[in-house]
C-alpha cells in the first residue's frame, strides 16, 4: 500500500527584530551576572550559533566597551550518538583563536532540544583548556531534554510536539556559517501524511 504523502507547514515564531531584542536582552543579562567582562569568551556551536554568537559580541561591545573574544566549535566527532546515525558525519569549522583557561565561557546555540549538542561542546571544550565557568545561550530552548544540561541565558522557550523541528534560516538559507548580515528567523516545522519515525529526522541538539 502505498504511503501517504507528507506536507510540511511552517511558520515564523521569531523574526529578526525579536531575535535582535532577544540578544541584547541576553547582551544585558550576561553583563549583570559578570564581574570581570574581561574573562569572557563567547564560543559558538556551528552553524545557527555562529551569526548569534556575532551580535551577541557587538551587543556587549556595545553595552559594556569591551568587546569579548569569539571562537567557533564543531561538535560533531564529540557526539555519544555519532554511530547510530549511519551516515559519515559532515565536519564543520573550528576557529578557537586562543585557549580558554581560566575563561568565563558562554557557549552559544540557535536550539536546544535534548541537550546532547551542549554536552558534546563541552567535552569539546576541555581540548582547548580548563574554563573556569561554563554558561550556555539557546535563542529557542525547546525543552525536551535527555540529558541535565541547564541554559543559563534563554531567548524564548518554545515547546513543541512530536513531528516539529525548530530551524534558525539566515536569509534565504538555514544556519550558513559564513552569513554575517543577514535577517534571521525562527521557523517551526510541522510535518504532517508520514510516519512519525521518518517524517522528522531532527538534530539531536
Amino acid at each position: 500500500m502505498d504511503s501517504e504523502p507528507s506536507e510540511t507547514h511552517s511558520r515564523v515564531v521569531l523574526d529578526d527584530e525579536k531575535i535582535r531584542r532577544a540578544l541584547m536582552r541576553i547582551a544585558h543579562e550576561i553583563l549583570e551576572s559578570t564581574s570581570e567582562v574581561e574573562s569572557l569568551y563567547l564560543v559558538a556551536i556551528p552553524n545557527g550559533g555562529v551569526p548569534l554568537g556575532r551580535r551577541l559580541v557587538e551587543n556587549i561591545e556595545s553595552l559594556s566597551g569591551i568587546r569579548p573574544g569569539m571562537g567557533i566549535l564543531d561538535t560533531t566527532l564529540y557526539r555519544d550518538d555519532l554511530t547510530r546515525r549511519g551516515m559519515r558525519p559532515r565536519l564543520r569549522k573550528t576557529e578557537m583563536p586562543s585557549s580558554v583557561d581560566d575563561r568565563l565561557v558562554i557557549l552559544v546555540e540557535d536550539v536546544v532540544n535534548t541537550g546532547r549538542t551542549i554536552r558534546a561542546a563541552m567535552d569539546a571544550l576541555m581540548d582547548f583548556g580548563r574554563p573556569r565557568t561554563v554558561r550556555v545561550v539557546a535563542l529557542v530552548d525547546r525543552g525536551r531534554r535527555e540529558l541535565p544540561i541547564k541554559i543559563d541565558y534563554a531567548g524564548k522557550n518554545i515547546p513543541t510536539q512530536s513531528g516539529e523541528t525548530v530551524i534558525l534560516r539566515i536569509g534565504e538559507e538555514e544556519s550558513e556559517v559564513e552569513a554575517r548580515d543577514e535577517s534571521l528567523e525562527v521557523v517551526v516545522r510541522t510535518q504532517r501524511g508520514a510516519h512519525d519515525a521518518d517524517a522528522v529526522k531532527e538534530a539531536q541538539s
